[in-house]
């Protein structure tokens, strides 16, 4: 390859850094300059290979066979289906694009391109996205639903096909995040429509009126067939006054903060505000930051839960903290109040407004009120390195700890009660909460002087008076609310040559990288037998019997036949490809 010149994509031409040799001439073997010509021409390929090779229909799930025989998203996928969840379709795609901001390259454009179009075809026609999606059709997507996703004992999400959109995991986020930057990148009115879809699918999804107002649900649009109960089977295996079950229904039409929909909705419309210069998204912004700050319980329990009520539910008012999962407790989260507290700082650098900080003492108060004891950390491995515990019960203010009974979604179940011993690994029990950093960020915000607020509100995304550019890279790292203020820049972290070139060689001539896969599942082999299981082996495992089609990792199985250690498998990594890619533009085109 002689070629030393790059077209940014919508900048000038970069030469590259360290090479000022003659016009054609190679520069020397191992050097910078020919380590930055290597690693190009290794990105080109690796993403050639994942585009036509790895991709169905430019769509991506999690991890694969090398040879694609099984692949995987959070569950064991068929070969026709993409994953929507990050690390999935649209985490590869944001990496795409970026590699041709970093290069210029049209190679890297294509397939940014044939990745948003496998977004279209997977979006629903309200305008979101579910967590997957088959192009087989639905019958064929129904079939996973029906075999490996209601096998799933641990991923309740999973065993009934809702046939609507979710903000859960980001999913929808991500992807909205993806069609926006395609459609400013040539203004390609293809990802027009779609991208105005989703906007309009945020606006349509948000509350209105009442408690509720400016928040989201869990998915949307709602539908009569939504789950509200899980299956009890063999309940004489549930302690004596244990609780069990979805203690407030259908959990999708509550108002979600778990895994920060909120913050990940604002944040795309501040996207949008700033890219395509939609003020009119300002106003929702601004009723989901009250929303979350409305409900903050009151002191001396002044946290958030995973979900609350959007309306009134069994003598309970609009508002209150509501059970979800059936391993999600109606109860206060310690990691949600964490991340809602953050998401206060977030609001008050947005707004300069200082009523967002008002709520900040009593939540830290609260949550100094119930970390978890000696005794606790002691007893329970699986907590002995965490600070809190996750769910807190209502007025009591004791710690909550899930657990479950059986071998299989046929014969087991979860159940909640105050004993932290033998807790599932695979939805921990304990959470890290550095409250002494959340106070010392609550501290320094709360010193700032008028000026320096003033000046921090005349950068914030939600006073944009122009149009402007968003971060040039996605896949390096999350872009978050700090990297949309004006003049901020997004920079990249620092790739020696000895990393570029191990990756380079490491990538050989196959064009793909191999790495050990983190979990692996049981093939579908029919629905597990619904006879009684006494015995505790798979109580605190990620897995349960084999007809548990939950993900498990092989190097640390049930301790009980037919179950065997087992190395991790090598594979191909959706994620790990985002990785070794985002490096390679890192180590390319630095942003400095």
């Amino acid at each position: 390859m002689k070629r030393r010149t790059f077209l940014m994509s919508g900048l000038a031409p970069v030469t590259l850094a360290g090479w000022s040799g003659s016009a054609g001439a190679l520069p020397p073997a191992h050097s910078p300059a020919a380590t930055k010509i290597a690693a190009i021409d290794a990105m080109r390929r690796a993403v050639e290979h994942m585009d036509q090779q790895v991709s169905y229909h430019g769509g991506y799930v999690w991890d694969y066979l090398p040879d694609m025989s099984r692949t995987w998203g959070e569950m064991e996928a068929k070969r026709t289906m993409c994953w929507i969840q990050p690390p999935g379709t649209p985490t590869a795609g944001h990496a795409f694009l970026d590699a041709y901001h970093a290069t210029g390259d049209e190679t890297f454009y294509r397939a940014a391109e044939r990745t948003g179009l496998a977004l279209i075809a997977a979006q629903h026609p309200a305008g979101g996205w579910n967590y997957i999606h088959d192009f087989a059709g639905e019958a064929s997507l129904k079939d996973w639903y029906e075999t490996i996703g209601i096998n799933g004992w641990r991923l309740e999400e999973f065993q009934h096909y809702y046939g609507n959109a979710t903000f859960d995991d980001a999913g929808t986020a991500v992807s909205s995040q993806f069609l926006l930057r395609m459609y400013l990148e040539k203004k390609d009115r293809r990802f027009l429509v779609p991208l105005n879809k989703a906007i309009g699918f945020v606006l349509a999804a948000q509350f209105k009126g009442g408690v509720a107002d400016g928040g989201w649900p869990q998915r949307f649009p709602f539908v009569d067939n939504s789950i509200s109960s899980m299956p009890q089977p063999n309940p004489q295996q549930i302690p004596p006054g244990a609780r069990q079950g979805m203690e407030d229904g259908d959990y999708t039409r509550h108002v979600t903060f778990n895994d920060d929909v909120a913050g990940e909705n604002i944040k795309f419309l501040l996207m949008c505000v700033i890219g395509l210069g939609r003020t009119d998204l300002v106003e929702p912004v601004h009723r989901a930051m009250e929303c979350l700050r409305r409900l903050q319980q009151p002191a001396p329990q002044a946290g958030w839960g995973l979900q609350h009520l959007a309306v009134a539910r069994d003598g309970r008012p609009a508002g209150a903290p509501a059970g979800a999962r059936s391993y999600e407790p109606r109860a206060l989260a310690t990691h949600t109040t964490d991340t809602n507290v953050k998401q206060l700082f977030n609001y008050f650098q947005l707004t300069g407004d200082r009523k967002y900080l008002e709520g900040v003492p009593a939540a830290l108060q609260w949550l100094e009120s119930c970390a978890l004891t000696a005794q606790m950390k002691a007893e329970n491995p699986l907590i002995a390195s965490r600070t809190h515990p996750t769910f807190i019960e209502l007025g009591t203010n004791r710690p909550l700890f899930v657990h479950r009974y059986g071998s299989n979604i046929w014969n087991g179940a979860y159940y909640v009660d105050y004993d932290h011993r033998n807790t599932p690994s695979h939805y921990s029990a304990g959470r890290t909460v550095n409250v002494a950093a959340l106070r010392r960020t609550y501290e320094q915000l709360s010193s700032m002087s008028p000026a320096q607020v003033a000046e921090m509100v005349a950068r914030s995304p939600l006073g944009a008076r122009k149009r402007r550019e968003l971060p040039r890279y996605f896949s390096l790292r999350e872009v978050d609310f700090p990297d949309l203020f004006e003049d901020s820049v997004m920079l990249s972290p620092t790739v020696a040559d000895s990393e570029a070139q191990k990756l380079i060689a490491d990538l050989g001539t196959k064009n793909y990288w191999l790495t050990p896969l983190a979990t692996t599942t049981n093939p579908y082999r029919g629905n597990g037998p619904s006879e009684p299981y006494t015995g505790t082996a798979y109580q605190s495992r990620h897995v349960g019997d084999l007809s548990d089609t939950s993900p498990y990792d092989p190097r640390n199985p049930p301790e009980i036949a037919p179950y065997v250690k087992q190395e991790r498998t090598l594979g191909i990594s959706t994620s790990q490809f985002v990785s070794n890619l985002g490096k390679l533009i890192a180590y390319v085109a630095p942003v400095k």
